[in-house]
């Protein structure tokens, strides 16, 4: 199946961005791109979250797993890690998405976050993410998410911030099926 580009969202230090229309019964799949996220304030962490009143408010409790995985660039400290103190249980705070990312010019974050299904009203909501990003000292940092809203209302509208802080980003939403 191929992906259709809905829309693109570009931020330059802004605090948020949001998607608040067309997530709906169109597709059963987003897929949303993010890159470059570069945090105004150093070590922030880039994170999302679900809305189902388009967008009046976030915060639809989820449930997620984070595996972690670091390479130091002068070839040490690697890692590869379940994060438990990452993990989500029915919580509606947002979800990580990347670990600590620097602030400089040649620091930023980027990845892939799938949304299953959103406008099903039987079902909870699954979504997978993967990502990567330089660590505002010389690591490169990488994630992988799964997890589920759980909620059986439409997930209409999703956001994304950082940490603390406003960024600059490039996220794209994609449409498939």
């Amino acid at each position: 199946m191929a992906m259709t580009l809905i829309t693109t969202n570009t931020s330059s230090n802004a605090a948020s961005s949001s998607f608040t229309s067309s997530i709906d019964s169109t597709y059963k799949l987003f897929i949303f791109k993010f890159f470059d996220v570069n945090p105004a304030t150093d070590a922030a962490y880039f994170q999302f979250q679900g809305s189902t009143d388009t967008g009046s408010s976030y915060g639809v409790t989820k449930t997620t797993t984070w595996l972690g995985y670091q390479h130091g660039e002068a070839g040490d400290s690697a890692q590869l890690v379940y994060e438990v103190e990452q993990d989500l249980a029915q919580a509606t705070t947002a979800q990580m998405l990347s670990r600590q990312t620097g602030n400089e010019s040649d620091e930023c974050c980027a990845g892939t976050l799938w949304l299953f299904n959103p406008s099903n009203t039987t079902y909870v909501k699954h979504f997978y993410a993967t990502t990567n990003n330089s660590y505002y000292t010389p690591y490169f940092l990488g994630g992988r998410i799964g997890g589920y809203f759980n909620t059986t209302s439409a997930i209409d509208a999703m956001q994304f911030t950082m940490s603390t802080g406003n960024m600059d980003a490039v996220i794209k939403m994609y449409g498939v099926g």
